[in-house]
Formats: C-alpha cells, sequence, structure tokens
C-alpha cells in the first residue's frame, strides 16, 4: 500500500532504563528513525543521555535525529536535527551539520512554512497535529489532504505526526505520508507490541 515508514520520538525521561526499552522496540520492527527529544538539561547531560541511544541505533542503522538543538547534535555527531519554528534555520544547519545531515522542519498545518522550508533545502517536513495528543500542547491541527497536496507538488518527503496509534494511522498512510512520527502511542504502553502493530499496517 505504501512505502510509509516509523519514526519514533523519544519520551522526555529516557533515564534509566529506557535504553532497553528502545532496543525492543528497534527489534520488533522497521524503524526508520528515532528522534531524541529531551527537555530542561544542559548540553552536557543531554549528550551524556543521548550516548547509549545513539550507539543502539547505529548498531541497527536506524538514523539518530536531535530535536531542537543544532549544537547538540553537532557535538553528538548525529544523522540531523529536527528544528521546531523557533530553533534556527536550516541555512544554518546545514552549514553546521554538512551536506550529508537529515534536516527536517515543523511546518505545522501551514502549506506556506513546508514551501518555505522545502526551499531553504530542509530534507523533510512535518505537519501536524492530526489527532488528540497527550505529548505536548495543540495549537495546530491539520488533516490528510495537507499530506496528500504536498505528494502531489513536491519530492521532499512529509512526516505526520500528533496522536498517531495503530487505530488511526491509516487514513493518513493512505493520504501519503512518507513517515509516521509516534511517541506515546509506543512509550505508553508495550513498546514492541506497539512497533508490530504499526509495522502490520505500514506493509498494507
Amino acid at each position: 500500500m505504501s512505502d510509509c515508514q516509523l519514526y519514533l520520538i523519544s519520551p522526555l525521561d529516557v533515564a534509566g532504563a529506557y535504553p532497553d526499552r528502545l532496543t525492543r522496540a528497534l527489534d520488533a520492527g522497521p524503524v526508520a528513525a528515532f528522534q531524541f527529544r529531551v527537555k530542561g538539561f544542559d548540553e552536557h547531560e543531554a549528550a551524556r543521555l543521548a550516548d547509549p541511544l545513539q550507539r543502539i541505533c547505529a548498531d541497527r542503522d536506524v538514523a539518530f535525529i536531535v530535536n531542537d538543538s543544532i549544537s547538540l547534535a553537532k557535538r553528538l555527531g548525529a544523522d540531523g536535527v529536527h528544528l521546531g519554528q523557533g530553533d534556527g534555520d536550516v541555512g544554518e544547519a546545514r552549514q553546521r551539520l554538512g551536506r550529508d545531515a537529515q534536516i527536517g522542519v515543523t511546518c505545522h498545518d501551514s502549506r506556506h512554512l513546508a514551501m518555505e522550508a522545502g526551499e531553504a533545502g530542509a530534507d523533510y517536513v512535518a505537519f501536524g497535529v492530526f489527532y488528540p495528543t497527550t505529548t505536548k500542547q495543540t495549537e495546530h491541527v491539520a488533516t490528510p489532504d495537507l499530506l496528500t497536496w504536498w505528494q502531489e507538488l513536491f519530492e521532499i518527503p512529509c512526516v505526520a505526526i500528533g496522536g498517531i496509534t495503530p487505530e488511526n494511522a491509516a487514513p493518513l498512510v493512505e493520504a501519503g505520508a512518507d513517515f509516521l512520527a509516534v511517541s506515546h502511542a509506543v512509550w505508553g504502553g508495550d513498546e514492541a507490541a506497539a512497533v508490530k502493530a504499526f509495522a502490520a499496517i505500514l506493509k498494507g
């Protein structure tokens, strides 16, 4: 049905047994990318937390993407960075991280922001939220037709994010999402079972 892939986003708490949970999730089914998303740590502590997770991803050929921080991505030698609208621009990220870095941009429900990101050289754009989510405050709601519009006009991959579960993912896949970005749907329960459930949908 699709070439849509799974893009895991970390919970805010990645200490303790979390590396074991990440290992279970990545071993349960195909995952294209993992986004390291922690808040409230200085860069040194964030790098310490990221280290085991980055190794787990590298061993499984999963792209390791840092949320928000170009400097942390540079420090870690990460595969890329995901930028919110207030986190710096694509040009700066490209200059600091190199031409091979994967740079993604949050575009909410905005066609204009997505086109700007594409013109600036982003490697992917992220639209959302599509469904109610507890992971972060919802200010922008996107609809599946946004994914279809993007696919018809642009070559750059698009990511769907926001409240996505195995039960509600199918319309987003059908609409043209290249990636489903998920966090609570995986980490809120049995991560291996959740990844397997997403894998079944993405196989079509």
